[in-house]
């Protein structure tokens, strides 16, 4: 199932007139897929910009088209002389702020066209390298042979290519690599046990009612628990609404805050301005 399809498939199930994900899964992934209903598509890009986390198997000594086990196999060679601390220490230099090329195929647009429709069409196209950060590279197991196999945890922030990852620590190692198998564990605050599988969402609603299926909803703000709280008074939270700036005491100096109302309840997210006040960002509708 793309991801896509599982949106499609869980908006209907909600009856949510406006839905959207947070950044789609590989087609060969599976794991965490944060999707946002009504409101909440307004505060989806703090989760497209969240960190992610990974688990996934490597397979060095055949490299792919599509630099995982969907593509056409374009390059193969012994990875039989590869150790354990070889495989570790490559892994080091792969750890911390690095650059990667995004894949060809891969979502990323250019010139408006994703680029795995250009790759389709036989197209390859120059891309820039990209700063990325991994902050965490482990090895979990390790299979050594002719195609050697190994299950790693990554944690890393966004834009991150788990294939590419894969094809750079093989080039460091000397052989092609791929991935065979990938799953995003977490999505900036989500986790997998935080998560319902489309057949649990289709049997909640065969066996019950909206109400049923509402319980599965998180709060808005679920999402942006990373950022701090303010509460307004009564006249601020007036003009917050009017998409007026509002002087905020002991606010914080700089950065975006979430924004609550005299009586706590949540009016969407600001920007602290250097000369002290607060400027609307999102807000929700009244």
């Amino acid at each position: 199932m793309s991801s896509n399809a599982a949106l499609q498939q869980a908006k209907r199930l909600f009856g949510a007139a406006k839905a959207g994900h947070t950044g789609s899964l590989d087609p060969l992934a599976t794991g965490v897929l944060p999707l946002c209903f009504g409101e909440a598509t307004k505060f989806s890009q703090f989760l497209l910009d969240a960190d992610k986390g990974y688990e996934s198997t490597f397979v060095l000594g055949v490299g792919t088209e599509t630099a995982d086990a969907d593509g056409a196999v374009i390059a193969k060679a012994s990875a039989s002389q590869l150790t354990e601390v070889e495989l570790t220490q490559a892994m080091k230099t792969l750890t911390g702020a690095i650059e990667q090329v995004p894949p060809m195929y891969s979502a990323l647009k250019v010139d408006g066209q994703p680029l795995y429709k250009r790759a389709r069409a036989g197209e390859q196209v120059e891309r820039a390298p990209r700063p990325v950060h991994i902050y965490r590279f482990e090895l979990l197991s390790f299979e050594p042979g002719e195609q050697a196999r190994l299950t790693v945890r990554v944690q890393c922030s966004k834009g991150t290519y788990i294939r590419t990852l894969a094809e750079d620590l093989g080039d460091a190692l000397g052989v092609p690599a791929h991935v065979a198998a990938l799953r995003r564990c977490q999505s900036g605050p989500f986790v997998l046990d935080d998560c319902v599988t489309p057949e649990q969402l289709t049997a909640v609603r065969k066996a019950g009612g909206d109400s049923d299926l509402d319980v599965l909803l998180k709060p808005i703000e679920s999402c942006i628990q990373h950022l701090p709280r303010l509460s307004l008074s009564e006249a601020a939270t007036f003009y917050i609404r009017q998409g007026q700036p509002v002087l905020v005491p002991n606010g914080p100096q700089s950065g975006m805050v979430r924004i609550a109302d005299a009586g706590g309840g949540f009016l969407g997210v600001g920007d602290m301005r250097d000369d002290g006040k607060l400027a609307p960002k999102r807000l929700l509708a009244q």
